[in-house]
């Protein structure tokens, strides 16, 4: 089907901000006081989700928002480094100039969110729900749709971490994840009724009709 609003995820989805996590998160880790991520951990920690992470960080959940918040600060500090995946561009212009609406719901800030876009395609954006708590993104999607005026049926969500798919399931909405982000491929084709994206025309196609095989 065609749908009238897509709501993506940022950080893995639109922005290559991975990277800089694994730069950042070690630093992160002697502040707070949480195990550093060694390199050969790092497709290993890729296939756990949000909980199980926090699980293995020995995290308390008060914790969470004060490291995320100390997180998007740093972020901030060097959003110079971070840039929008190949295509992304040209998959929000392209999609937009189809009528159909485009939101980010996201833990990230929205400063950092439009300083990324830049403002050409952080003016296709007609909702943004940002500083999501990693499991609260479901309110925000929630409020993306009647913002929008659109029901869960008419509704897309994008995004590449397991709680993006549990966020989307709980508001009853589509769901497909980006192959190229945090979350590795496989963990994500273990889901039912999720479409996997491995390119940006993979995005299009569902976005504006088109049945993506996986």
């Amino acid at each position: 089907m065609r749908y009238k609003l897509i709501i993506f995820d940022f950080d893995g989805t639109l922005a290559d901000t991975f990277p800089y996590f694994l730069r950042t998160i070690n630093t992160l880790a002697t502040t707070y006081n949480f195990p550093a991520i060694e390199p050969e951990e790092v497709e290993q920690l890729r296939g756990l989700d949000a909980r199980q992470l926090m699980k293995r960080a020995n995290l308390p959940a008060w914790k969470i928002p004060v490291i995320a918040s100390s997180f998007m600060q740093r972020m901030a500090q060097d959003i110079d480094q971070i840039r929008l995946f190949d295509g992304i561009p040209e998959l929000l212009t392209t999609i937009a100039s189809q009528g159909v609406q485009l939101a980010i719901v996201s833990s990230n800030s929205e400063e950092n969110i439009r300083r990324v876009l830049g403002p050409d395609c952080a003016s296709l954006i007609t909702y943004y729900g940002c500083g999501s708590s990693l499991f609260g993104k479901h309110h925000k999607f929630k409020r993306a749709m009647a913002k929008s005026g659109v029901t869960p049926n008419e509704t897309l969500c994008i995004g590449d971490e397991v709680r993006d798919i549990e966020a989307a399931q709980e508001a009853a909405i589509a769901i497909g994840a980006v192959t190229w982000g945090y979350t590795r491929p496989d963990v994500l084709a273990t889901y039912t009724g999720v479409a996997l994206f491995h390119t940006t025309n993979d995005i299009i196609r569902m976005a504006l009709g088109h049945h993506v095989r996986n």
